[in-house]
């Protein structure tokens, strides 16, 4: 780490080699209260307009004299009242990543510091409605691409006390600023020190949004249902740190991490606080059976057909028969093809600017759902089944990569296993999720093991009347013994 030299003429010749000619670069030289001074700023992230009045106007318009450049900055940092940060740079590391992310400096010539400016002035996006997690009541506001403007939304709402919003820089290229947030009155003290401990661990060379960093925070990488969610809501996250877990927020991101994240949380959102109990508990039910619709519908289905077909009414049975009769592919096969073709569909049209993505759904339609059966190459049943766990698939958006992956096994252990190996594979899921540990908690809570919250806010929802101020926290899912285990996700 170099450190700032006393000399200003060094410190502008160190700054010209750092950034050479680049055109944002703006450098503005003059004595100010008699002593040699330098403001220095990147005109495209901070504004010329703010450096001018809040530091050089003042300056220039003082009647004060200094004989040297040390009395000129004591006089700044005591007397002067001009707003500057609290810790002036030191280091040329420090002075590039303040220029960069939109500071003024004032290099006084005598001193081997630097007084910083806020200053940013650099364009962003406004606050808008979330594109993700849709409600019909409630908040409209969603995070933007801007750290500090997703703080304020956060403390906005957070006004009790105990609100922790600590920064750190990652990324060795770019430097990005970072935020975890959290109520030191309600997270477990061992939780944050493991994930500040493994943000610091983290080695890379960019962090251009928070999903970068949630594999570091993962309790199971191997895991097909991942232990962090991502929100894009406030209001979602202010809660969760009412629940006593914590955030992580990069800048340039308009998404949150939050850890630990359980697998009933997929099926739950903010409009079921809102809503009738009743109904609430009724859309978590469809959900759920939604999910397991999605997952297992075309596996059962190539299963029954190729192992069981007795189970089939009559008339299902005949026409599922000269369905496959007409095609040339096996009906898993089948199944399989019509599932990565969906997959190829969907990509495409969300990767294609807007207009052409209609037109992929347009195309598809008539190829795939018309040419295709008429031609004889894949079965209407086939097409059907797909098509309603695909539909189902969307009605959890969170679990849809896992869906996506385990539809596919399910076929594959229906087609090639029939009725065993739909089993043992469901078998298997079931094993996987019940045992993954999540700093220290299970990741199925509230589901299991059993307590108060599976049926006041798990699998159904009951009213707030009754229960104001009976307030659940991840504390009463902590398995009792254990602790924290920070040596399970690989750096």
């Amino acid at each position: 780490m170099q450190k700032i030299s006393h000399s200003l003429k060094e410190n502008l010749a160190c700054l010209q080699q750092e950034f050479g000619d680049s055109g944002d670069y703006y450098l503005h030289q003059a004595n100010l209260c008699g002593v040699p001074c330098a403001a220095v700023l990147c005109d495209v992230v901070a504004g010329i307009k703010n450096t001018w009045f809040m530091l050089l106007r003042p300056l220039q318009e003082s009647e004060q004299r200094f004989e040297d450049g040390k009395k000129l900055f004591e006089w700044l940092v005591k007397d002067s009242g001009l707003p500057f940060t609290s810790k002036p740079a030191q280091s040329s590391e420090q002075v590039c990543y303040l220029l960069n992310a939109g500071h003024s400096l004032l290099f006084v010539d005598g001193v081997d510091e630097a007084l910083v400016f806020s200053t940013q002035d650099f364009a962003l996006r406004s606050v808008s409605e979330p594109d993700s997690e849709a409600n019909v009541y409630g908040s409209k506001e969603a995070f933007t691409d801007v750290l500090r403007k997703n703080m304020g939304l956060i403390r906005r709402r957070m006004r009790g006390g105990g609100l922790v919003m600590e920064t750190l820089q990652l990324g060795e290229a770019t430097q990005t600023e970072v935020a975890i947030c959290y109520q030191k009155n309600l997270a477990d003290p061992q939780m944050v020190d493991t994930i500040r401990k493994r943000l610091k661990e983290i080695r890379l060379q960019m962090v251009f949004d928070a999903s970068y960093l949630a594999p570091f925070l993962e309790s199971a990488p191997a895991s097909l249902f991942g232990c962090t969610g991502m929100t894009q809501r406030p209001d979602t996250l202010c809660a969760k740190l009412c629940e006593g877990k914590v955030a992580v927020m990069a800048d340039g991101s308009p998404y949150a991490v939050l850890v630990p994240y359980f697998f009933a949380e997929h099926f739950q959102c903010m409009d079921d606080y809102s809503a009738r109990p009743y109904y609430a508990s009724f859309i978590r039910l469809l959900k759920y059976m939604a999910f397991f619709l999605a997952v297992m519908l075309p596996g059962a289905f190539v299963s029954a057909a190729n192992f069981t077909p007795e189970l089939f009414p009559g008339q299902l049975l005949y026409k599922v028969a000269a369905s496959e009769s007409a095609t040339p592919l096996p009906l898993f096969l089948e199944a399989i093809f019509v599932n990565i073709l969906l997959e190829v569909v969907k990509e495409a049209g969300l990767r294609l600017p807007k207009p052409i993505g209609h037109s992929v759904s347009l195309v598809a339609a008539l190829i795939v759902g018309d040419a295709a059966v008429r031609f004889g190459i894949i079965g209407s049943p086939v097409i059907i089944l797909l098509a309603l766990s695909a539909i189902c698939g969307f009605a959890v958006p969170s679990l849809y990569q896992p869906v996506t992956i385990l539809r596919m096994l399910f076929i594959l252990a229906g087609g090639l296993l029939g009725p065993c190996g739909i089993l043992l594979l469901l078998m298997a899921l079931f094993y996987r999720v019940f045992s993954i540990d999540t700093y220290g908690m299970p990741y199925t809570a509230p589901l299991t093991p059993y307590s108060n919250g599976l049926l006041q806010d798990g699998l159904l929802r009951t009213g707030w009347l009754g229960r104001q101020g009976a307030f659940f926290t991840i504390h009463q899912f902590k398995k009792k013994g254990e602790g924290l285990h920070a040596d399970k996700t690989p750096h």
